[in-house]
């Protein structure tokens, strides 16, 4: 007779391969969650740089098949114009997120209701404030809600770094309604996981009644170790389609790259990460930096890097792409919005620099400075494994879970809308 108890995972992305911040969170969640439940996964598969074939998610789904009982779902707008244009009015024309119509399915709805009626949950996790959707149908079970991001917060920062009246407009809208999305819900939840202490100020600045544990995130100090590289040059980590990413790219180019090669010379950059041949043409003829497109491992161009940089200036929840660079003993140099909410101490295991002077200062520093080098890099190494494993992420977030599970409430506050 199976006793291990039951967990229902909604999830906005299909976590594999986990090659992207949320995928790799994701991932991660759903692989140590089922280790004490039986997971059923409801996941919505979304295009990365255009449609997927059904072969690959098949693939995708026979991967995460075992772990858990995952079943992906498309995203609707993503195969109707007319789709995306309805989701973009009907936000608008009703006040409410735009995420709440970007995910809203039908088939998700009748799958959900035809789960909680077959079966018995013990939990529920819903990953992300965006699906907030469905959570009118989920109080059969205590709920936990995972926040990647402070997702009102996020949008505020794109909102600041867009220059187009009418985008920075309606992006400062979403971050409005979205902020009152976190409201109306994250109170309503068990449980809200953040990644950072940082987010969960935040957080329940805005929600004070929100009861919300740090999870952070992690890395696999098995997978990503340091090793022997080139030593040369200059790299980042993330796709060029993440405005966040591309923001930070062309500020790195227009204001940093320009002073690093008047003080270090001609200096080989690389940007790892998914990009159209187009912007991949642009940036190769106008700044002699490479994007290289998706590759399915990083760790080689990490390796061979004498300094990783992270010039981010929108973000959100914490950067795993550091901690992949501290785990393989990378040099870092970031701004404090690129390190923010990680164990990052400046000048011990990173380098932090706001202003692009001192940025490039900071990154003509490592290159110039093996001892430098190494020396960040081994106090980032230290870094990841004393706070961010996975596994040691784990051995706290499996009990947390379990308090929740057996913390049998006599009065649960009701999900649905008066």
């Amino acid at each position: 007779m199976n006793t291990r108890p039951r967990l229902l995972f909604l999830g906005h992305t299909l976590p594999y391969p986990p090659d992207s911040g949320v995928a790799i969170r994701s991932f991660h969640l759903l692989r140590l969650l089922a280790r004490m439940f039986d997971v059923t996964a409801l996941c919505f598969s979304r295009r990365k740089g255009g449609a997927v074939p059904q072969h690959d998610r098949a693939q995708r789904l026979a991967a995460l098949r075992q772990l858990a009982d995952v079943e992906a779902f498309s995203v609707p707008q993503e195969h109707s114009v007319w789709r995306l244009a309805w989701d973009h009015l009907r936000s608008v024309g009703l006040n409410r997120a735009y995420t709440a119509f970007t995910f809203d399915s039908p088939s998700v709805v009748r799958r959900i209701r035809d789960l909680l009626q077959t079966r018995r949950f013990d939990l529920i996790h819903v990953d992300s404030i965006m699906l907030s959707r469905y959570l009118p149908l989920l109080d059969r079970a205590p709920l936990v809600c995972g926040h990647h991001n402070v997702e009102s917060v996020l949008l505020q920062r794109r909102a600041r770094a867009e220059r187009t009246p009418w985008r920075r407009a309606y992006l400062r809208h979403q971050a409005r309604l979205t902020a009152r999305e976190e409201q109306r819900w994250c109170a309503r939840c068990d449980l809200n996981t953040v990644v950072s202490d940082a987010d969960r100020v935040t957080l329940q600045r805005s929600v004070p009644a929100a009861t919300c544990a740090v999870v952070p995130n992690g890395v696999d100090i098995e997978t990503f170790r340091p090793g022997p590289g080139r030593d040369e040059g200059i790299v980042f980590v993330g796709e060029s389609t993440w405005f966040p990413n591309r923001d930070g790219l062309q500020y790195f180019c227009d204001a940093i790259l320009p002073r690093i090669r008047a003080t270090a010379g001609v200096t080989p950059v690389r940007w790892v990460g998914r990009a159209s041949d187009a912007l991949r043409e642009a940036y190769r003829d106008r700044y002699a930096v490479e994007l290289t497109d998706y590759v399915p491992d990083v760790r080689p161009y990490v390796r061979d890097a004498a300094c990783y940089v992270v010039p981010l200036r929108v973000g959100g929840g914490t950067r795993l792409k550091i901690l992949d660079a501290w785990a393989m003993g990378k040099a870092v140099v970031s701004t404090s919005i690129g390190c923010e909410g990680l164990a990052a101490e400046d000048g011990s295991n990173i380098l932090v620099r706001d202003d692009p002077h001192g940025f490039a200062q900071a990154v003509c520093a490592v290159l110039q400075d093996p001892a430098l080098r190494q020396r960040l890099g081994a106090a980032g190494r230290r870094t990841v494994e004393r706070h961010y494993s996975w596994e040691r992420i784990g051995d706290s977030l499996l009990p947390l879970y379990g308090s929740l599970m057996q913390a049998r409430r006599n009065v649960r506050p009701s999900l649905s809308i008066a």
